[in-house]
């Protein structure tokens, strides 16, 4: 049975109390910021030539990995602790790789992989990093093998470690890799969702049109689908939050053929592949003209969840290209008002 990784993203997301900008290379010595966290000893200090840390990776034998990240993080500190604390994976990580912290807000001095001078949080953004953790493996000619947006618990991120380290992408895709390195049971069947749309799917052809749609891209046997659907969909907030856009959900590994956003008529599981859908559950938001305009695939629960589903509705997409920085205002305006945020929730 080919299912695959199921991650909940996660993806993930981080914290948005920190103020955009903020970096301890700016504070007097001896202090950090709120909500700081201590990266292991064993990471790399880097000079942040990254061209230069892909060299000295491949000539130890290694592959180099880059860990975004930012003061005030929840997932960055369960990155940190659940699964860098975890004494298997942690040997295995320094056995195969180099790791270097790059802060989202950062003002240090990055030396980028086409040779240009810029900084942390410039070079963020030009590789789109809209989430912390985000990790990068790269390959020892500086492309991208694997991309985690978000936190990946410890038994699945190890198997991404497995894949990367041994160079298994030369064989073939993480999905694939992933239903030989942990089946899943087979038979199993999707959670229900009340207030999707009818099969067979039509998505180009709904008669709400003109509403932003949302896909959710699931499996069975994914205990992070169940608990998106026991969690997170049935809490008062995101179940209004739902009413103002369409929403549809897939099996990625089905053989049904449907009709997509941009009115294409394909089997889902070549859909998926197309979008390159890597986890379930995975989360894609589309425009009223079928273009995809963001997605969520990590681990996330119900503020960020709630947060991307207003992103896309209010259109801040268009104007504010930084999820983290929308998350952010939004948590500032809830502060002003007495509101707190439980982002763990």
């Amino acid at each position: 049975m080919k299912h695959f990784l199921s991650l909940f993203l996660v993806f993930a997301f981080s914290s948005a109390v920190v103020a955009a900008g903020s970096d301890s290379a700016s504070l007097e010595p001896g202090m950090v910021n709120p909500g700081y966290h201590d990266k292991p000893s064993w990471f790399k200090a880097s000079f942040l030539d990254i061209r230069e840390d892909i060299t000295e990776a491949r000539s130890a034998g290694k592959r180099l990995m880059l860990y975004f990240y930012q003061d005030g993080c929840p997932y960055c500190a369960k990155l940190l602790n659940d699964n860098f604390g975890n004494r298997k994976i942690a040997d295995k990580t320094r056995q195969g790789f180099d790791v270097i912290a790059i802060n989202m807000w950062g003002d240090r001095e990055v030396t980028d992989l086409a040779g240009e001078i810029t900084t942390e949080k410039a070079f963020a953004a030009a590789l789109r990093v809209q989430y912390t953790p985000t990790l990068l493996f790269l390959n020892e000619r500086g492309g991208v093998v694997i991309r985690i947006n978000g936190y990946f618990e410890p038994h699945k991120f190890d198997v991404v470690l497995d894949y990367v380290a041994g160079k298994h992408e030369r064989a073939g895709s993480f999905r694939d890799y992933y239903v030989k390195a942990a089946p899943v049971p087979a038979n199993t069947r999707l959670n229900a969702l009340v207030g999707a749309q009818p099969k067979p799917l039509r998505l180009a052809e709904r008669e709400s049109g003109q509403r932003p749609l949302l896909v959710f891209f699931e499996q069975g046997s994914c205990a992070e689908c169940d608990a998106l659907h026991r969690d997170i969909l049935p809490r008062s907030e995101i179940a209004h939050a739902l009413t103002n856009l369409d929403f549809a959900q897939v099996d990625l590994w089905s053989d049904d053929i449907i009709q997509t956003p941009d009115g294409q008529e394909s089997k889902v599981r070549d859909w998926a592949h197309d979008l390159g859908i890597q986890y379930a559950p995975s989360l894609v938001f589309f425009d009223p003209e079928g273009k995809e305009v963001f997605r969520t695939e990590g681990y996330l629960r119900t503020f960020h969840i709630h947060g991307a589903i207003d992103y896309v509705v209010t259109g801040a997409y268009r104007w504010q290209p930084s999820f983290q920085r929308f998350l952010q205002h939004r948590t500032e305006m809830l502060a002003a008002r007495g509101i707190s945020v439980e982002l763990m929730d």
